[in-house]
């Protein structure tokens, strides 16, 4: 595993190159860092689940480089899932749509649809019209960690998760803190109304007023495969508990607003729900390093984003630790 701190336009390249080369690149964009391989390659998709320890047949999300290579992955595009392309890519939105042949059941987890994402990060965006111009299509990405734990921000959090399973000939490039920092929002659009699978920073009211159509919220999937939509997830080492009083020696993580209990350790303190959700996971990291048993949070209000946020904590917090 290489360590690229310096994404010149030459590392690009070399990187665009390992991936058409069957190898994996782990590399930055606005949600979380992503663990890459070409989406058309079976053995380089496979090793994306070995080295994650995920499960087989859970589908990932395919990442292109704009708007314009979106019918070469999918086919029967409702006009609202245009719109909404049209308004948030490059951005933290996938969608699920019907796929076309390039799309095999080993991305898709054998299901008849595909997720697909334009990035809004420059080394992202950089890499994928890179590797679109080797020949590539798409590039294969969930986040860059063992399945189950909380998602990298930091290309340090990369190497700390999947340093002792990536080979000498993977790369990690360096794009620093995730300006996000939790996973897109997932919209299926296989029907006439658009639905929400996992909740993001593209909120339901985003949605609503840019299609005029009203949005759903599953919460629970039956017969539909996503990224992030297991009960439990998102988890820490550590025990995470929700609005409870932080004893002596335990983790908490709060807003602004809220003063720490005497003896707790306080892990972050942002001013906003957005903030918040930037420094989540890293925070949930430094419980870790730190060895704590314990980590008490103080979720948002639910305002926009802070759906996501409370989404991410339950399912962190669930007792079926994957």
């Amino acid at each position: 595993m290489e360590f690229i701190s310096k994404c010149t336009a030459d590392t690009i390249s070399n990187a665009a190159q390992a991936l058409i080369d069957g190898h994996l690149v782990a590399f930055p964009t606005e949600t979380v860092y992503g663990l890459g391989a070409d989406a058309t390659n079976e053995k380089a998709v496979s090793r994306i689940y070995s080295v994650k320890g995920r499960p087989v047949g859970h589908p990932l999300i395919v990442h292109i480089s704009s708007i314009n290579k979106l019918d070469q992955w999918a086919t029967e595009i409702p006009d609202y899932a245009i719109k909404l392309a049209r308004e948030f890519w490059p951005g933290p939105m996938t969608l699920i749509l019907p796929r076309t042949d390039l799309a095999k059941s080993f991305i898709t987890g054998g299901q008849n649809n595909v997720g697909l994402r334009v990035p809004d990060q420059p080394i992202a965006l950089a890499l994928l019209k890179r590797f679109e111009g080797l020949g590539g299509k798409g590039i294969a990405a969930p986040s860059a960690n063992r399945f189950g734990a909380v998602s990298p921000t930091t290309a340090q959090a990369v190497g700390q998760e999947l340093g002792d399973y990536l080979d000498s000939n993977d790369l990690v490039l360096d794009g620093g803190q995730c300006s996000i920092g939790i996973e897109s929002t997932i919209i299926d659009c296989t029907s006439d109304i658009p639905k929400i699978l996992r909740p993001g920073t593209i909120t339901k009211k985003m949605i609503e007023s840019l299609t005029m159509i009203e949005t759903k919220y599953i919460v629970k999937i039956e017969g539909i495969k996503a990224p992030g939509i297991l009960e439990s997830h998102y988890s820490p080492r550590a025990k995470l508990v929700l609005d409870t009083f932080p004893l002596a020696g335990e983790g908490f993580i709060a807003l602004r607003e809220h003063e720490t209990p005497k003896g707790a350790i306080r892990l972050a303190c942002p001013a906003t729900s957005y903030e918040f959700a930037n420094i989540l996971y890293k925070s949930l990291r430094k419980g870790d390093e730190l060895g704590l048993g314990k980590i008490v949070v103080y979720p948002p209000e639910l305002d926009g984003i802070g759906y996501a946020i409370l989404d991410r904590l339950t399912k962190g917090s669930s007792e079926n630790k994957n």
